[in-house]
């Protein structure tokens, strides 16, 4: 952990450079150090249309289950 603190920004620098760095305390591995990686491809809202139905009363909450989430006992 010591060494990691030290040498941050060079462990950056392999873990970019596509290098996975494990970091550990005491011997037991704690974290793992990767590089970041981008979408390869923007992604774009919708696609489902024609393909997903809800329920009219998709939003509806039976009363006797509100009342379940709010606490109340029968």
């Amino acid at each position: 952990m010591h060494e990691a603190k030290t040498n941050l920004s060079k462990l950056v620098e392999r873990a970019a450079a596509g290098e996975e760095i494990v970091i550990a305390k005491a011997g037991h591995p704690l974290a793992k150090l990767v590089g970041y990686e981008r979408l390869k491809q923007a992604r774009r809202p919708g696609g489902w249309e024609g393909k997903v139905w809800m329920a009219p009363d998709f939003d509806e909450l039976p009363s006797e289950i509100l009342r379940a989430f709010e606490g109340a006992e029968d």
